[in-house]
């Protein structure tokens, strides 16, 4: 399993993670939440080992799919999946069918993935990181511009692979998700984690980090239908 102690980073001349201590728990999906500029992505890449003096994990075994991953070729589908074969240095097709079916991709493995939606896309990228069958995923925004069936769509997605034994570590904005469908949310602010623990107690932070105020409203909010 990956972690950090008492890590530290700067970016620019500019520190932008303090003293952060942290390790994903095997079979759980984490959120990291907090506002822009607030180290989440920089906490995501040093797990990832893409920052000096961190290790890089057997990539076998850990995936990372960065904020707004895609394919600067026209593959399709199916070849984009593929490609997260390349630290098995094989093709098995059993793993990409299990990615692509995953995904809900099966359909469209023939087609181009530049031809295909933006939400679809981004599973295609997703599909990658899955046909690897690594142990632990690091996410950078999976659900950013999906519309909200398709986000949801993603996060049980998410929520089914830590439930079968996947560890998750995902950052999101979209607190009613995290709050929805990860076991724990870890705030960050300025750098530093001023919160860690299960949705409900972590939230009044998290709000705080943004600068507002924790409400619970009689707004109807949107969720998936049951598949009943």
């Amino acid at each position: 399993m990956i972690g950090l102690t008492d890590f530290s980073a700067r970016l620019g001349g500019r520190e932008v993670l303090a003293g952060v201590t942290f390790a994903p728990v095997a079979g759980t999906f984490t959120a990291l939440c907090g506002p822009n500029g607030a180290g989440k992505t920089t906490l995501l890449r040093a797990l990832a080992g893409l920052l000096p003096a961190t290790p890089r994990p057997d990539p076998r075994h850990v995936a990372y799919l960065p904020q707004g991953a895609r394919s600067a070729w026209g593959l399709t589908v199916r070849q984009v999946a593929a490609l997260g074969r390349i630290p098995h240095a094989d093709t098995n097709p059993a793993a990409i069918d299990r990615a692509l079916a995953a995904c809900a991709l099966t359909d469209l493995a023939d087609r181009r993935v530049d031809q295909i939606s933006g939400g679809q896309a981004r599973r295609a990228m997703l599909a990658r990181v899955l046909a690897s069958e690594p142990r632990v995923l690091l996410l950078d925004e999976p659900v950013a511009d999906l519309d909200p069936a398709a986000a949801h769509d993603m996060m049980l997605l998410l929520r089914a692979i830590a439930t079968q034994g996947g560890t998750i570590v995902a950052v999101l904005h979209a607190l009613d998700l995290a709050a929805a469908y990860a076991d724990r949310l870890v705030v960050l602010q300025a750098g530093r984690i001023v919160a860690d623990g299960k949705p409900p107690h972590a939230l009044p932070a998290a709000a705080a980090a943004f600068g507002m105020t924790l409400q619970h409203p009689s707004v109807p909010l949107l969720r998936p239908r049951s598949k009943d």
